[in-house]
């Protein structure tokens, strides 16, 4: 939480937008391997974590289950789900809240744990000031994020090694999929210089994007959009991305294993037709109006409201 790490949407979410919210008072504890929690009895209305797995927090929290104060915690994104289940009654979680839609939560994790599903992440002041849709790049289109190799033995490796969402051939089918197309630029989650909050100057330089996770939605499927790009969408009743609220046609172009060569190659074949730039404008205006940090500080809020 320095605000230099490469993932820098927990950053904002956690430690810009909690503090905009007029309705909170936030005082954050920096921790080492150990916390003392006893510090925080009678003092606070609510603990919250950043996770419920031990990646990025202390190794112990001391006197967490004496404080009769409700906690609240991120869950861990799929996968690691089997590790931070086990902090549910060690760290004594009272509601848990996460980008996911709440029945894909509930299919990891037990289902009388609270949860409500918030989409954070989106910061709405870098998303402002970019190139227009017109001085893009309409010729290619541009494919981000952990993909599996075109290698067989690679693909191999995985699936004697791993047949969850961890393996790249199965919770990033499509995007691995997409790779294969001549038109498609492609670039990982790391090795470029646009980490951090230079994403959107990566976005900026295309008209047309694709977003695509085969098991639930990423944070990449709101931060595409609000960059103004017209965003190819994995929507699927397997991904149940449906819960983001975008509309085929209107904000952005759904697509899945069998259609999307189809969709893309309407677009390069039109690229000047006017319906492209009026969906990627939609997609903008609605992603920064609702899926936004301060939107989703506000549901966090209410999950507080409920507990004290």
């Amino acid at each position: 939480m320095t605000g230099t790490h490469f993932d820098n949407t927990y950053f904002h979410f956690f430690m810009d937008a909690l503090q905009r919210n007029e309705n909170l008072q936030v005082i954050n504890f920096p921790t080492e391997n150990s916390f003392d929690a006893s510090i925080l009895k009678n003092k606070f209305d609510v603990v919250l974590l950043w996770s419920n797995n031990w990646f990025g927090m202390p190794e112990e929290i001391i006197g967490i289950k004496d404080l009769e104060i409700p906690v609240v915690a991120r869950a861990a994104d799929p996968g690691d789900q089997n590790d931070a289940i086990k902090n549910h009654k060690k760290l004594k979680i009272n509601y848990y809240f996460h980008f996911m839609p709440e029945s894909y939560f509930h299919e990891l994790y037990d289902n009388n744990f609270k949860f409500k599903t918030i989409v954070y992440g989106l910061e709405s002041s870098l998303y402002q000031n970019l190139k227009s849709f017109d001085e893009r790049k309409k010729n290619r289109i541009l494919n981000t994020g952990a993909c599996g190799s075109n290698k067989i033995t690679n693909k191999i490796y995985w699936f004697l090694k791993d047949r969850t969402v961890d393996n790249p051939y199965i919770g990033y089918k499509l995007r691995t999929m997409v790779n294969k197309l001549s038109y498609v630029d492609y670039t990982t989650t790391l090795q470029h210089e646009y980490v951090n909050d230079k994403f959107p100057k990566l976005l900026e330089k295309y008209q047309c994007v694709i977003a695509a996770c085969s098991d639930t939605p990423t944070i990449n499927f709101w931060e595409k959009p609000a960059a103004g790009c017209l965003t190819f969408m994995e929507i699927t009743k397997k991904n149940r991305g449906k819960y983001l609220g975008f509309v085929d046609g209107e904000t952005a172009i759904f697509i899945n294993e069998n259609n999307y060569k189809d969709k893309l190659q309407e677009f390069l074949n039109d690229p000047n037709n006017h319906k492209w730039k009026k969906i990627a404008s939609q997609g903008k205006e609605y992603t920064l109006k609702n899926l936004n940090n301060d939107k989703a500080v506000e549901s966090l809020v209410e999950i507080f409201k409920g507990l004290v």
